[in-house]
């Protein structure tokens, strides 16, 4: 066997074996944006899973969302951006430029409650995205925020995980691609972790972190508490060079 051939046959079982690992996704909040050189648009925020195609629409669950909020995040500052709901996300009027982000994020998504024995339990969800261009270094903004380090090379893009400021250990991130393949990695000790990224396209990484604390969050009826809140966040990546992207599902059917 040749030393072109051996390579080829690695390249293979690797993609092969990249493949085989499985794919158990639930429903998270993302960004998208039309990829450079193809038609101009802006952003929309989705809600619904980005590796089965589904995308929840209004009338459906997509209604769960009251009113979510959105950031430009430049070398110029914080710019808020209008974000209105359309029939399939929330389209967001801007986009993001190379070295920005943009992020959302539903802050007043409705409180749940569940009875365990004689006492009424109430759980705060709170969904958040960001959107980056490049792999340049971002500060954090969000609660549960997944940002780019700046450090990016052959081996992948380097991330950080963080909760209220603070670096996030053995954060659990799901990295999905449109094909519906996904895997599973975990931050270290400093909350960062490396992603391969082999195939074109737009990856988004997924993040959940709970937190069995109560507390209280500010609402237009009033302060409202919670005694846990299980905060979800994501990342889209676009990847510009690489191997060509496998084929998306079929469209998933909204939820009704």
């Amino acid at each position: 066997m040749t030393n072109r051939h051996l390579r080829t046959f690695k390249s293979m079982a690797f993609f092969t074996g990249m493949l085989l690992l499985g794919s158990a996704q639930a429903h998270h909040v993302w960004i998208e944006q039309p990829a450079p050189g193809q038609k101009a648009g802006n952003a929309t925020f989705f809600f619904g899973e980005f590796g089965g195609n589904l995308r929840e629409a209004s009338p459906g669950l997509l209604d769960k969302f009251p009113q979510p909020v959105a950031f430009k995040l430049s070398a110029k500052g914080e710019q808020a951006l209008v974000i209105s709901k359309t029939p399939v996300g929330f389209a967001i009027a801007a986009r993001a430029a190379k070295g920005e982000s943009i992020v959302a994020e539903e802050p007043a998504y409705p409180i749940s409650e569940r009875k365990e024995g004689d006492k009424t339990l109430r759980s705060l969800y709170h969904p958040a995205a960001r959107l980056v261009t490049d792999s340049g270094k971002q500060d954090p903004k969000l609660t549960l925020d997944l940002v780019p380090t700046g450090n990016a090379g052959k081996d992948g893009v380097e991330v950080q995980a963080f909760y209220k400021g603070q670096p996030l250990p053995k954060a659990k991130v799901e990295v999905i691609t449109a094909s519906g393949w996904s895997q599973t990695r975990y931050s270290n000790a400093e909350g960062k972790l490396k992603v391969s990224m082999p195939w074109r396209g737009t990856y988004v990484l997924e993040m959940s972190h709970s937190d069995k604390n109560g507390g209280e969050r500010t609402a237009a009826g009033g302060p409202e508490t919670y005694d846990r809140a299980s905060y979800v966040t994501s990342l889209t990546l676009m990847q510009p060079a690489g191997i060509a992207a496998l084929p998306s599902p079929a469209p998933a059917a909204p939820n009704k």
